[in-house]
């Protein structure tokens, strides 16, 4: 369970500016404000885990969330990261299903919790709102299409380029040009589904290539266009 502290005004959250949050009217942001929980977490916070009975759904004001499935041999595979202005855990709250994925936080972070009886009247009630969380649904839908694909057709090197050209693409870079997500080795592999071991090989090639700049855990981008051929896009 993540700390509560005073409910910030959804009138100014970063999240007011997302496609599902912007056709709310005044009387439906004040709702939202009213009946929702805000919290922080901690790094290496766990916010839900798979299986578990959701209570609502999840709104990222700040902060980095992994959101991952666990295999039966304990491994994890990272589906996708959450960040400032993300929803998670709506999807299990539409189905009335258990949740099918585990969310770890990256980076510190706060966020919004917003019972299941709000996201199911905003459904019914609010027409802009249900089309936007279909639209948010088959992108994300769309996007795990995409990744089996890479699975089966792309090698792993072709994956870790693309990877980190995503994470460039998703979460920017620093004014010294490295990745503003921070992720382990373990973590890398994780989402490219690999072993670590081959992850810490095939970085180290990528830097003896000139492709990148390694700093521990940190991450410059150096040849863009060596990566877009690599990863075949």
């Amino acid at each position: 369970m993540g700390e509560m502290i005073d409910q910030p005004s959804c009138e100014s959250c970063i999240s007011r500016t997302h496609p599902l949050f912007r056709h709310l009217n005044h009387e439906e942001r004040n709702h939202i404000s009213l009946h929702k929980i805000t919290e922080t977490y901690k790094r290496g916070s766990i916010i839900y885990r798979e299986g578990n009975r959701m209570k609502g759904f999840f709104c990222v004001q700040k902060g980095i969330i992994k959101v991952f499935k666990t295999g039966f041999d304990g491994k994890e595979q990272i589906i996708r990261f959450a960040k400032s202005g993300d929803i998670i855990g709506y999807r299990s709250v539409i189905s009335n299903e258990p949740a099918c994925t585990s969310t770890e936080v990256l980076e510190d972070c706060i966020v919004c919790h917003i019972p299941p009886g709000t996201l199911m009247t905003l459904i019914k009630t609010n027409g802009d709102f249900a089309f936007e969380l279909m639209k948010l649904t088959c992108k994300e839908l769309g996007e795990a299409n995409s990744y089996i694909t890479d699975i089966a057709q792309k090698t792993v090197r072709e994956r870790l380029a693309e990877i980190l050209l995503h994470l460039k693409d998703e979460f920017g870079t620093d004014e010294t040009g490295v990745l503003k997500i921070s992720l382990t080795r373990e973590e890398l592999s994780n989402i490219v589904g690999t072993a670590t071991e081959s992850i810490i090989r095939l970085l180290s090639e990528f830097k003896n290539d000139h492709l990148i700049a390694l700093n521990g855990r940190k991450i410059k981008i150096l040849d863009e266009p060596g990566l877009k051929l690599i990863a075949n896009i």
